[in-house]
């Protein structure tokens, strides 16, 4: 059984984090979420408290279960942080060490594999910026599962869906070895 780190940031596609979370847990792994504010907009923490069984994480200035920082006890408590959906903003923080939030913050924390499922759209997964902030965290070692091509909520076919979460579940695991 592993610890997993899930951060789910704030695309459309968060809703197919439950999908991803469900398949954790029933593969028998301790799933803590951590959400942006703005992935609250897309699906309720409470969803992935049930699904997980865990407390979810959104804000760095919660009062702490433990008396070690929230955003420092996940880092030292997961095995691996997945990062599902991942937005070009988030993407952004994380190539250039910001941590702002509590998803970031843990990020720049953890001594965990990372493992990044871009979505966005299309212009946005096409822009150089995006791009170079990619490459900048696979030189880093961070697992980059690419994105889809097909019909995205901005109602154009393009590059820049989320993987499907079967495949993120898989890439994961055999991450951390586990398949």
């Amino acid at each position: 059984m592993a610890t997993i780190l899930l951060g789910v940031t704030g695309s459309i596609a968060a809703y197919k984090a439950c999908e991803l979370t469900r398949l954790f847990v029933k593969g028998g792994h301790d799933v803590h979420v951590i959400m942006t504010q703005a992935a609250t907009r897309f699906v309720s923490p409470l969803t992935f408290r049930t699904i997980s069984r865990n407390p979810v994480s959104v804000d760095m200035f919660d009062e702490p279960e433990e008396w070690v920082p929230g955003h420092i006890a996940l880092a030292e408590r997961g095995d691996v942080l997945v990062v599902a959906p991942c937005t070009a903003n988030v993407t952004a923080k994380l190539a250039h060490g910001l941590a702002d939030d509590m998803l970031t913050a843990t990020a720049l924390a953890t001594k965990a594999p990372l493992v990044i499922a871009p979505a966005m759209n299309t212009g946005m997964w096409e822009h150089p910026a995006t791009q170079a902030n990619l490459a900048t965290l696979a030189a880093r070692g961070a697992a980059l599962i690419d994105a889809d091509t097909g019909d995205l909520a901005c109602g154009v076919c393009g590059k820049g869906r989320m993987a499907d979460p079967q495949k993120i579940f898989e890439t994961s695991l055999r991450l951390l070895k586990l398949l």
